[in-house]
């Protein structure tokens, strides 16, 4: 089973989550509408629904993938566990998330839970019952500390619950950062002494060219923790492609790595590295999503690697994935890269 384990959603009525003013002006924010041809000037229910539209037509113009975890993001909390609404400027609620699963059978629900609020743990199994298949952290934007013993009742019943944690490490551009100091996967030790398999995103890499780097800590950490997993969402940007041919090159890193997209956020190629067939997939694909696959097998990413994710993910019981009909011309183009293709 093949799945992008990291594609984002994105709520704009107040009954689903959040967009703050702030953020709906960022580039990000413009050119992901300016993409999949999200009007400027429809009411944020229509802006909500053609950005889920471009979603469904992602997934379903993405036949290499059996499903995408669609990711909820909780919102900001303070200390004490109240809602920091100020400096929540995205929030993705987990009933919309586990609502888009219900109704886009190849969208898994990936649930989001601030650890220091205060019905945390009964969140988690209010998510777990609906499904959830790993619990989705940015430290940076929601303002907590992954190695906090605060969080040690959370680890043990995500450990209790065998649901995976998706965190992100290494830089951030995207998103306004309220604690930027835990950047690095050394403050996901906690979880991984409690139990709890943890899949770092984006292998600790920076964000920006001169930013901190924390893919060695990835590395050492993929090496001495059995559990322990990294993600290559947007590691196919100019910024974080530095981090593939050095994880490829470590075999037992490399056994560590699973696929994410990051999507909406666009594939680009890394030109240093990069084969004429991923270059020309880059330059020709326009679904990002699936520019992403067929551009990482482009660079030898192997069929171990994109089934590897499937097998971490708390998936439902009896879970069938839903059978793809892949047109003939997709076919073509998998044939025409000299690549064989994961079973």
């Amino acid at each position: 089973m093949i799945v992008d384990c990291h594609v984002h959603i994105l709520a704009m009525t107040a009954a689903h989550g959040k967009v703050s003013a702030y953020l709906r002006k960022r580039p990000n924010v413009v050119l992901a509408r300016f993409k999949f041809g999200i009007p400027f000037f429809g009411t944020d229910e229509q802006l909500e629904r053609a950005f889920e539209n471009a979603l469904a037509r992602s997934i379903n113009q993405t036949p290499e993938l059996d499903a995408v975890v669609g990711l909820a993001f909780d919102a900001v909390y303070n200390e004490d566990g109240r809602l920091d609404d100020a400096n929540t400027h995205l929030h993705v609620t987990n009933d919309y998330a586990a609502d888009l699963a219900r109704r886009h059978p190849k969208i898994l629900f990936g649930a989001s839970i601030h650890p220091y609020r205060k019905d945390a743990v009964a969140e988690l199994e209010r998510c777990v019952a609906a499904g959830a298949v790993l619990v989705k952290w940015l430290p940076l934007v929601q303002a907590f500390d992954p190695g906090s013993d605060k969080c040690r009742p959370f680890f043990e019943a995500m450990a209790h619950h065998k649901i995976p944690l998706l965190s992100h490490t290494g830089g951030e551009l995207s998103l306004p950062q309220c604690a930027p100091q835990y950047a690095s996967p050394a403050h996901l030790e906690l979880a991984l002494k409690c139990g709890v398999t943890v899949i770092a995103a984006h292998c600790g890499t920076r964000s920006q060219p001169f930013g901190d780097c924390h893919l060695a800590t990835f590395i050492r950490m993929a090496k001495e923790h059995e559990h322990f997993y990294g993600d290559t969402s947007a590691l196919c940007l100019p910024t974080r492609s530095y981090a593939i041919p050095r994880i490829m090159r470590d075999k037992e890193a490399w056994q560590k790595t699973v696929h994410g997209s990051d999507w909406p956020v666009v594939s680009i190629p890394p030109l240093q590295m990069g084969t004429p067939e991923a270059v020309r997939l880059w330059v020709t694909e326009r679904n990002w999503m699936r520019r992403d696959v067929l551009g990482k097998r482009a660079l030898g990413f192997d069929a171990a690697f994109f089934h590897r994710a499937g097998t971490l993910l708390r998936l439902p019981q009896n879970y069938t994935p839903v059978p793809t009909v892949v047109d003939r011309r997709i076919v073509s183009t998998i044939s025409s890269m000299g690549k064989s293709s994961p079973s």
